[in-house]
C-alpha cells in the first residue's frame, strides 16, 4: 500500500465520505453558480474516483497546475469540512451549542445584548441536557461578561445566581478533569508496557492511582464523571491483572450506558470500549458461557444498528468483533475453523480501513491472527504476521506484544523447521527483552531451553519438554510471571510436544473437559 496514499489527508477525508455526504458536498459547493466549473470541484470529482492517491493522474484530469495543487487541496479540504459541519450539526449536540455560541457572539458585537443572551440560553439548555459542563462553564462566563458590562435584566439577583453557578461548574469541571486525566494516563501506561511486570511496577501503579483519584460521592457524580471513574478502575485492575475486579468495573461501565439510553448516541465509542473490556476480562477469566452471551448481545446491538455508525465506531466495531470472535475460537480450541471462518472476512474488511487504523490496533490484530494460525498448525502464516509486529519501528507502542511476538516467533520457527540461524534469532530476542526491560523468569527459561536444545540428543528432547513444562507450571499463578501465559499458551504447546498431539487438539480436549 502506498505510503503517499496513507499520508495524503485530503484523499483520506474524501475516501471516508459516505454517499450522502458526497451528494451533500456537491449541493453545498454548487449553491453558487460560478462554482459549477470551479477547479476545486474538478479536484473533488477525480479524487472521489481514484482508489489510491496518484498526483500524476490528478494533474492529467484537472485544469490544475502542479504549483496550484497544494493550495487547491487545502481549499477543498476546508470546504468539505464546512459541508460536513452543516450536514451533521443537528445530530451533534456540541456543534449545536457552538453554533448558538457563535450566533450569540455575533449579536453581542452588534450591541444586540438581549438577543445574544437568548441564544446563550438555548446553548445552556442543550449543554445541561448532555452534562457538557466544560462548554457550559464557557457559556456562563460569557453571560457573566455581558451582565457585568451591560444592564440587561431588571433582577438584581441575576449576577449572584451566575456567580454561584460558575463556582459549582468549576468544581464539577475539576472533578471531571481529574477523573478523565487519570483514566487517560492509566490507558497510556497500559498501551506502553501492558501488565505489571514486577513489584516496582505494582507499587508505582497503585501509588499513582491512589494519589490521583479525587475524593467523590458516587451518588453526586454525573454520567461522564462515573464513566471516567469506571474507565480508570478498568485500566487500573487490568494493568494489575486483577480480572475479577476488572470484570466488576467493566460491568458498571456497560450498565451505565444501558441505564442512560441517550448516552449510546452521545458517546458510542466509550460504549463500545466498555463492551470490549467486559468481553476481554471474561476471556481471561475463561468464563465461556458468559463470554458467548455477552458477545452475542454485542453483535446483536451492532447488527440492529443500535449504535451510531460513523468513522470511529466502524473501526472499533471491526476491531472488537473480530478480536472477540478469534478469542472465542481460542477458548474452544477451534483454531482451524477460526482460520476458515474469521480470517477471510477480517482481511477483506481490514483492507478497507487499513489507512485509518493506528499502530496499536494493527499490532493487536496481527498478534491475534498469528496466534490463530499457530493454533491451527500453520507456522508459515504465524511467522508472516509476527514479522509484521517485529518490524514495527514504534518501540513505545505495545512493548509487551513486541516482546511476546519474538518469543512466539522462535517457537514457530522451531515448529516449522526453519531453525537455521536459531542462535541469531534467540540472541536478537534476548537483546530486545533487555532493551525493553522485560527479561523475567519465564522468558529466561524458554530462551535457555531453545538455546540448549541443539546440544540435546533426539531421544532426550521429549524429556526436556517435560522438564520445561514442570518448571513453568510453578509460575502459572505467579503475580507477575503469569502475564506470559496470558499472551501465549506455552503450557498447551509443551503438552502437545509431550503427548504427540496438535496444540489444537490439546486445547479442544481441555475445553470439552471443562465446559461439556
Amino acid at each position: 500500500m502506498s505510503n503517499h496514499n496513507k499520508l495524503d489527508h485530503l484523499f483520506l477525508l474524501i475516501q471516508s465520505l459516505s454517499k450522502s455526504e458526497k451528494i451533500n458536498f456537491k449541493l453545498y459547493a454548487g449553491r453558487i453558480k460560478r462554482n459549477k466549473n470551479a477547479k476545486f470541484i474538478k479536484l473533488f470529482e477525480i479524487m472521489s474516483k481514484i482508489h489510491c492517491y496518484n498526483e500524476k493522474k490528478i494533474l492529467e484530469n484537472t485544469p490544475i497546475s502542479k504549483i496550484q495543487l497544494s493550495n487547491m487541496k487545502a481549499h477543498l479540504y476546508k470546504q468539505i469540512l464546512i459541508s460536513l459541519r452543516l450536514q451533521h450539526t443537528e445530530e451533534n449536540y456540541d456543534l449545536q451549542i457552538r453554533e448558538y455560541l457563535d450566533f450569540s457572539k455575533i449579536l453581542y458585537n452588534k450591541g444586540l445584548y438581549i438577543q445574544s443572551l437568548k441564544f446563550l440560553g438555548k446553548a445552556k439548555i442543550i449543554a445541561r441536557c448532555y452534562e457538557s459542563n466544560t462548554i457550559l462553564l464557557e457559556l456562563v462566563e460569557f453571560e457573566k461578561m455581558i451582565e457585568s458590562q451591560h444592564i440587561t435584566r431588571s433582577l438584581y439577583s441575576r449576577s449572584g445566581e451566575l456567580s454561584v453557578e460558575s463556582k459549582e461548574l468549576i468544581e464539577r469541571v475539576q472533578c471531571h478533569d481529574a477523573l478523565s486525566s487519570l483514566s487517560l494516563e492509566l490507558y497510556g501506561l497500559y498501551l506502553k508496557v501492558g501488565y505489571v511486570r514486577n513489584e516496582k511496577d505494582k507499587i508505582f501503579i497503585e501509588t499513582y492511582f491512589r494519589t490521583n483519584l479525587p475524593k467523590f460521592d458516587i451518588e453526586k457524580l454525573s454520567f461522564y464523571e462515573k464513566l471516567f471513574l469506571y474507565q480508570a478502575q478498568v485500566w487500573y485492575h487490568y494493568i494489575r491483572q486483577d480480572f475479577i475486579m476488572c470484570y466488576r468495573s467493566s460491568c458498571k461501565w456497560v450498565e451505565l450506558f444501558q441505564n442512560h439510553k441517550k448516552a449510546k448516541k452521545i458517546a458510542p465509542v466509550s460504549y463500545l470500549k466498555g463492551y470490549h473490556y467486559l468481553l476481554d476480562t471474561l476471556f481471561y477469566l475463561n468464563h465461556y458461557s458468559k463470554f458467548t452471551k455477552v458477545l452475542e448481545q454485542f453483535e446483536k446491538e451492532v447488527q440492529n444498528e443500535k449504535i451510531i455508525l460513523n468513522g470511529n465506531t466502524r473501526i472499533l466495531i471491526f476491531m472488537y468483533k473480530y478480536t472477540n470472535r478469534i478469542n472465542k475460537h481460542y477458548m474452544e480450541g477451534t483454531f482451524s475453523e477460526g482460520v476458515k471462518k474469521v480470517i477471510p472476512p477480517l482481511l477483506k474488511d481490514f483492507n478497507k480501513i487499513y489507512n485509518r487504523l493506528d499502530s496499536h490496533y494493527i499490532m493487536v490484530l496481527y498478534y491475534k491472527i498469528a496466534c490463530l494460525y499457530f493454533g491451527s498448525g500453520d507456522n508459515k502464516n504465524t511467522i508472516l504476521y509476527l514479522l509484521k509486529i517485529m518490524e514495527n519501528q514504534e518501540k513505545n507502542i505495545r512493548q509487551d506484544l513486541q516482546c511476546f511476538a519474538r518469543l512466539l516467533h522462535i517457537i514457530a520457527c522451531y515448529e516449522s523447521g526453519l531453525d537455521e540461524n536459531m542462535d541469531k534469532k534467540i540472541q536478537s530476542a534476548y537483546k530486545f527483552f533487555i532493551q525493553m526491560d522485560d527479561w523475567y523468569i519465564v522468558k529466561k527459561k524458554i530462551i535457555h531451553f531453545f538455546k540448549n536444545l541443539g546440544n540435546v540428543y533426539p531421544h532426550q528432547i521429549k524429556g526436556q519438554f517435560k522438564k520445561l513444562r514442570e518448571r513453568l507450571l510453578k509460575y502459572s499463578d505467579h503475580p507477575y510471571e503469569k502475564r506470559t501465559f496470558l499472551y501465549l499458551d506455552i503450557i498447551s504447546w509443551l503438552t502437545s510436544k509431550i503427548e504427540n498431539k496438535s496444540v489444537e487438539m490439546i486445547i479442544k480436549e481441555k475445553f470439552i473437559k471443562n465446559h461439556c
